[in-house]
């Protein structure tokens, strides 16, 4: 071992040449040359997005239909005093089959009939035959 390390005698304290032709490579552009490779790009957000669960929607007896209608009249009669309601509904997922169920909390600000859809004061616009329960203390009528 000692023999190697005398062969080198004569060039081990030479100073490192520079080339001639090229500029000298960065130190980043030399650290990215060993950074980590994803041969698969997107597998990870794919395999997370097929793991999420999604809730399928349920349909509505005819009670509970009658019940909600009820409520949007109290609430289309009402609809000056911007009542604050608390409405459930079913929120489609728009990658993949399903969707989940969303409350929100707010003041009704519109009660749209041409276009099926209650609009809150903060712009949130939700489906009519989304909903799945609506509360309000103009409801106590119906206990």
């Amino acid at each position: 071992m000692n023999e190697d390390i005398q062969r080198y005698d004569d060039i081990i304290h030479l100073p490192h040449p520079e080339p001639s032709t090229h500029p000298r490579m960065t130190m980043e552009n030399r650290a990215a040359q060993f950074s980590p490779f994803a041969a698969l790009t997107g597998y990870d957000e794919a395999t997370r997005e097929e793991a999420r669960l999604t809730d399928e929607k349920k349909e509505l007896s005819d009670d509970m239909i009658e019940m909600l209608d009820a409520r949007l009249a109290v609430l289309e009669q009402h609809l000056k005093e911007h009542p604050s309601i608390k409405v459930t509904y079913f929120h489609q997922d728009e990658k993949k089959s399903g969707g989940r169920y969303i409350t929100v909390s707010g003041n009704l600000k519109i009660l749209d009939g041409v276009k099926h859809t209650l609009h809150m004061t903060d712009n949130t616009k939700i489906p009519i035959e989304d909903i799945r329960l609506i509360e309000c203390d103009l409801f106590r009528i119906f206990e």
